[in-house]
């Protein structure tokens, strides 16, 4: 007979696990070097069981959150027997479990004596992984060897010895010390991993530990199927686009997406969608079910445990040959980016099911990473401009969308540059930095305001490389139940002698010269629910915050307001409402 478990303990040992996790996310943001670490936030902390099951993470960065497993049971594939105390694992291989090569996982096995019992984990995205363009991000890659430096799981460190050859090996194919650095701060972070499991094997000792684990496995398990079983049983049918793959103008990939929910268990299947591109417009495996999985998370309950037993009634069909799970050895750096077009796919397909839990659609992502020497330091710098890239997100049931919140792969996570740093970090000058005024979607409730950035580019040898989406009309973010489209992307570089140069989606450019302005609109969410069911006097707020102009709320919305005294004219509104119905 199995010994009773208190649930109690099992909710203070979840709670426990949580703190362990969020405690070595603060190691990185107090100890890294890169602002896509400190600043932007751009990792996750996880632990894991002997078998590399997820016990718990803290995702500040949720698009690299569900790599981790996969990774971590590669790892143990690979390594078998040969896994000692004082070990530390190095991998971002996009093959083996990863879900980009710039996202570089850090593993360190925690052992109970002999035994190993847990795994203290750290993936961050590092500002510089080799291959052919720094910063890893390489629109004319057309094979894996071209992106970055592939790192299938190896050790760094054995039995507590730091192997100097492999290390000297791997950041000698690095153009940044600031990655050796940062990389040093993941196991530094591990290292309170393993420190605060440990506290957890001598509070409860091995055994009853393990039970407790199992429990909350299933608990989390049926916490799901519950959810699940919410949802009205049926099959539900999404599809979305991602535009441009870098190779050839014009060219457009469909996600095709087919939900069946059949009682407790719930099944997405991507099949039908399209081949993968020639370019680096494709995913690995796990890119697309971190995607799938951060977006069903968001139309369930939100304080479900991060582990393994959530997992269980989720089913994933995703063959292999299409873009959302392309061969080796396919270019795959941009499968972190395809997760808004997944997740708009997701979207639509759960809007007749749940239309009360759907978002209308995020701006798509659009970055653009610059790298350079900076002539006050004669040192290198690469940046990623997380601070120009924030978009609005959907407006959704009884709420807007929130303003400059970014991308949905990092569902709000992400944080943008402050100001005074990135001008020390960078050799640039911040003329602009603001809302985007009629970027947001209209409707009952408005999606979330884009934003305007513009800075002058100071350094040397300056190559900028665009990565996204949403430039074209089609690729707005999208309106749900009679709500208006966001606004698009786009960056223009205005050069010195005048002339102007609009960016596309995927393309590097290279020579870019001091003095060279940059200037990016990132765009606003789809709005929600017809715009004229939107409270007049909410609107004219609008229009006073300088979010709405006069004659967007004119046009979009049937709100008269004075353009002098921004009075709102009520009887003539609903005059203009009742004649535009």
């Amino acid at each position: 007979m199995k010994p009773k478990i208190d649930p109690i303990q099992v909710s203070v040992l979840q709670r426990r696990l949580k703190s362990i996790t969020e405690e070595m996310g603060l190691t990185l943001l107090r100890t890294t070097r890169s602002p896509i670490l400190n600043e932007a936030r751009d990792f996750v902390t996880g632990l894991y069981d002997a078998r590399g099951r997820m016990l718990e993470q803290t995702e500040y960065i949720p698009v690299l959150a569900f790599a981790l497993q996969p990774a971590c049971e590669n790892v143990l594939r690979f390594f078998g027997d040969d896994i000692h105390p004082g070990d530390v694992i190095l991998h971002n291989d996009v093959f083996s479990g990863g879900n980009q090569n710039n996202d570089v996982a850090v593993f360190k096995p925690i052992f109970d004596g002999s035994t190993l019992v847990a795994w203290a984990a750290c993936k961050g995205h590092q500002a510089d992984i080799g291959g052919a363009v720094a910063g890893g991000y390489n629109p004319e890659a057309r094979e894996v060897w071209q992106e970055a430096l592939r790192i299938p799981a190896i050790k760094v460190v054995e039995r507590g010895k730091l192997r100097r050859d492999v290390w000297n090996l791997i950041f000698a194919n690095i153009r940044l010390k600031i990655v050796e650095e940062d990389i040093k701060a993941q196991i530094g972070g591990c290292t309170v991993g393993e420190r605060g499991f440990k506290g957890l094997l001598d509070r409860f000792g091995r055994r009853r530990l393990e039970r407790l684990l199992e429990e909350l496995f299933d608990s989390t398990e049926k916490s799901v199927r519950k959810e699940i079983a919410a949802i009205p049983d049926g099959i539900y049918r999404g599809e979305s686009h991602v535009f441009y793959d870098g190779v050839t103008d014009g060219t457009k990939m469909k996600i095709n997406l087919v939900v069946t929910v059949r009682g407790e268990q719930v099944t997405f299947d991507f099949s039908g969608s399209s081949p993968q591109t020639p370019g680096f417009v494709n995913a690995p495996y796990s890119a697309t079910a971190s995607a799938l999985l951060l977006t069903f998370l968001m139309l369930i309950k939100p304080d479900i445990p991060h582990n393994a037993g959530m997992l269980r009634p989720i089913h994933i069909v995703n063959p292999e040959g299409s873009f959302l799970n392309a061969r080796f050895p396919a270019a795959t750096t941009f499968g972190n980016s395809i997760t808004g077009p997944t997740s708009d796919a997701i979207f639509r397909a759960f809007s007749q099911a749940l239309p009360k839990m759907v978002t209308a659609g995020w701006n798509r992502f659009l970055g653009f990473a610059v790298s350079g020497r900076d002539p006050r330091h004669d040192r290198p710098y690469v940046d990623i401009l997380f601070l120009s890239l924030k978009g609005g997100s959907g407006g959704t049931w009884m709420a807007d969308g929130y303003d400059h919140i970014g991308l949905i792969n990092c569902a709000g996570g992400i944080l943008a540059q402050d100001y005074e740093m990135f001008e020390i970090h960078d050799p640039h000058f911040l003329v602009k930095h603001e809302y985007l005024p009629d970027s947001a979607g209209a409707g009952r409730w408005r999606g979330g305001l884009g934003v305007e950035t513009e800075f002058v580019m100071r350094g040397d040898n300056v190559t900028g490389v665009a990565f996204g989406d949403g430039v074209e009309e089609e690729a707005r973010a999208f309106g749900f139940f009679g709500g208006k489209p966001g606004s698009r992307n786009s960056i223009t570089l205005t050069y010195p002698d005048g002339s102007m140069r609009r960016v596309k989606s995927k393309e590097i450019i290279r020579g870019i010269p001091p003095g060279t302005v940059f200037n990016q609109k990132a765009g606003g969410g789809g709005g929600y629910g017809d715009p004229f069911e939107r409270p007049a006097e909410r609107v004219a707020a609008d229009v006073r915050n300088g979010t709405i102009s006069v004659a967007a709320a004119r046009e979009d919305y049937g709100v008269c307001i004075d353009p002098d005294s921004y009075a709102l004219d009520a009887s003539r509104t609903a005059e203009l409402r009742q004649a535009k119905r």
